[in-house]
């Protein structure tokens, strides 16, 4: 079972969503992905605008309108607009068919005016995935690092927390998550070094990491490699793959009447 946390209809060719996610269901077919989840539209928007934001969510929402029980979505929202945000978080999630919370880069999460969103969120059951990096020449301005994660998470224990890409540079970035268990790894998106899969599984314990590809701008088989050639048990395998995601989704899933 492998269900895929970082999809992405960017880097796909397709003049429409709809061809878009059709030709990334061929490929999750091929390497045996059988559930994916998108966030963000294209082209991308660094710190989209209400508008923005909004466009980019109606075209998730249309790519996975066909796959019903196979793609999920979840809302793109910008901080910097709380009201908007919540009130898009509604729309798509308490009022529509998406299932979780994409943060990216136009402000970083240790800004306690996030805060509304993140207990919105919370209270519709919505998976919360927060973009994270460090950067050798510095990160953009409003670019969260997983210490920034670290910080948000104290404030918000119960809430389980992704962090999206371990933060590039994942040995710093697992120890900057490691004594925070509600946040979670998600190691999709960067190279496929060796080690990263030992390294995090030794630091957070297997039930904490989350496969995911960031296709297209990755490829499903270099981020899979980084799980499926590891030198870890096989049990660890199947949770990164899939039975972690399926355990944090299975809430907000079942009361959404999706199989799972």
């Amino acid at each position: 079972m492998i269900w895929d946390l970082h999809c992405h209809l960017s880097g796909v060719d397709g003049k429409t969503v709809d061809e878009r996610i059709a030709q990334l269901m061929v490929y999750a077919d091929r390497m045996g992905v059988e559930r994916l989840v998108f966030f963000m539209g294209w082209p991308f928007a660094t710190d989209p605008t209400p508008e923005q934001f909004r466009k980019q969510n109606d075209q998730v929402l249309q790519a996975i309108s066909h796959w019903h029980n196979r793609a999920f979505g979840f809302v793109y929202l910008n901080a910097k607009y709380v009201d908007e945000s919540i009130a898009e978080l509604d729309r798509c999630v308490k009022n529509g068919p998406m299932i979780g919370v994409k943060l990216w880069v136009a402000s970083r999460c240790n800004d306690p005016s996030i805060d509304p969103i993140i207990k919105r969120a919370a209270e519709l059951k919505a998976l919360i995935y927060q973009h994270t990096w460090y950067k050798t020449g510095g990160n953009l301005i409003g670019e969260s690092t997983p210490g920034d994660l670290a910080l948000m998470a104290k404030r918000h224990p119960d809430v389980p927390l992704i962090c999206g890409h371990t933060g590039g540079d994942y040995e710093l970035g697992l120890r900057a998550i490691q004594d925070s268990p509600n946040v979670y790894a998600g190691i999709g998106g960067s190279d496929p070094t060796a080690g990263i899969t030992e390294m995090a599984v030794r630091t957070l314990g297997a039930d904490r990491i989350l496969y995911g590809s960031d296709i297209g701008g990755r490829s499903f088989s270099s981020q899979l490699a980084k799980v499926q050639g590891a030198d870890i048990p096989e049990v660890s395998k199947r949770l990164i793959l899939g039975g972690n995601l399926k355990r944090l989704l299975t809430p907000i899933l079942k009361e959404k009447g999706i199989k799972v």
